[in-house]
């Protein structure tokens, strides 16, 4: 026995005219009676013998379920819907929709059983768990690289104009070659993006300059402040206002970082600045980025990056050229080379492809996983970051100082866990 619900608004599109063996005459469907245009097409459940029946087909890539239709299908509340007229519905609904398994409505990789999807979880889990295990391996393998080029070769501004030169060119091939669908961007999309832009290559420079003078795991202890950095800005220049548990997490954010800054062995004060200016800037790039997106055409995901690389690559440029210059170049390179040989030309190979592959990694990772899910899995970055920097380097951590970071990343992912 079948209760059926009333479903207004129901179309026809692929029921044009169904008559159910075993079933009342008003359990034939018409589109002439029920004339509702396509675009109205609902989801519909149904309950048949008091048990839920959790098959679901794709129709016109939406969710679809026909054994409940209900009365605007003109069966009555009253009307037993036995296994014919079930099958029935399958069948018909199947044929008209083309591709009832269609995979544009459900995940690459859900399994299928006929006309009938079976999402499964314990996959898509699988998939995220794999997307953040590469993007902290790439992060990892990024900083440790950018250090060892800084050592023998310090020059920040250039090793991060070939980071984001690398990242160009390696999305500018994947579109040529179709690897990657080039974005459809207009000039409203450019212009809403130079601001971000223009953020970003502050950020990318001052972060590179804060680890080329000092160690890798306190430059990333310092960046932990960055949500400290966001409430603040957004509180006094946007007015927004944040919940008391927001305000609260940021205690130990700044405290920790405070006692981290001052129990640091090796601090440099440029260093320091370096890192705290990079908060300051991936804020208003976050912030920017927001508000240039309401105008122009939308891009998102490793398009969206790879479009705010290339322009940061076009500002940064000069600004390399004219801060330090081909001939400091040269003469570093040279130098460089007497120390560790060819080996620093792999380097750099190393840590510029790496910064493009762990951010495109993590933006892959953000489409498929919620906001709060991606600034835990930021957070846990940072720690692998801060662990693996000091074993490979093996910087020197007093208790107080490792107690500080300890601090400071608790209280970005008590942020993380309030702001949602």
């Amino acid at each position: 026995m079948m209760a059926m619900r009333s479903l207004p608004g129901l179309a026809s599109s692929g029921l044009e005219h169904l008559s159910c063996p075993g079933s009342p005459s008003r359990s034939a469907i018409s589109r002439s009676q029920y004339g509702i245009p396509p675009s109205q097409f609902s989801r519909v459940r149904s309950v048949a013998n008091s048990t839920p029946l959790k098959t679901t087909l794709s129709v016109s890539k939406l969710n679809f379920n026909p054994f409940l239709a209900g009365e605007s299908l003109g069966v009555s509340s009253s009307t037993k819907v036995g296994p014919a007229m079930k099958k029935a519905l399958v069948h018909r609904v199947s044929a008209q929709a083309g591709d009832a398994s269609s995979s544009d409505a459900y995940p690459e990789g859900t399994p299928k059983v006929g006309d009938v999807e079976v999402p499964k979880p314990a996959m898509r889990r699988v998939k995220i768990g794999i997307y953040f295990a590469t993007w902290w391996a790439l992060n990892v393998v990024f900083n440790i690289y950018n250090k060892k080029v800084l050592n023998v070769f310090p020059f920040p501004w250039l090793t991060s104009t070939l980071s984001l030169a690398a990242g160009s060119a390696i999305m500018l091939i994947s579109w040529a070659l179709r690897i990657v669908p080039a974005p459809d961007v207009d000039v409203e999309f450019w212009k809403g993006l130079a601001p971000a832009a223009l953020a970003h290559t502050i950020g990318h420079v001052a972060a590179t300059v804060s680890m080329s003078k000092v160690a890798v795991s306190f430059t990333h202890i310092i960046k932990s402040a960055e949500p400290a950095f966001s409430v603040i800005i957004q509180r006094l220049l946007l007015g927004e206002d944040f919940p008391l548990p927001v305000y609260l997490s940021l205690l130990p954010i700044v405290g920790g970082c405070g006692l981290a800054a001052a129990t640091e062995l090796n601090f440099n004060m440029t260093g320091f600045v370096g890192a705290m200016v990079s908060n300051i800037a991936f804020v208003f790039r976050n912030i920017f980025s927001k508000k240039g997106m309401t105008s122009g055409k939308s891009v998102g995901g490793m398009n969206y990056y790879a479009c705010l690389s290339m322009m940061s690559l076009v500002f940064l440029t000069p600004f390399a050229i004219a801060v330090e210059g081909p001939k400091s170049w040269t003469a570093g390179w040279d130098a460089a080379n007497l120390t560790v040989g060819p080996k620093i030309f792999w380097w750099v190979v190393a840590q510029s492809v790496f910064y493009h592959l762990y951010n495109q990694v993590s933006y892959m990772s953000l489409n498929e996983i919620s906001p709060l899910t991606f600034s835990i899995g930021n957070t846990m970055k940072r720690v692998t970051v801060i662990v693996s920097s000091i074993i490979i380097f093996h910087t020197q951590v007093q208790p107080m100082n490792a107690v500080g970071a300890a601090i400071a990343i608790f209280g970005t992912f008590l942020y993380s866990q309030a702001n949602q």
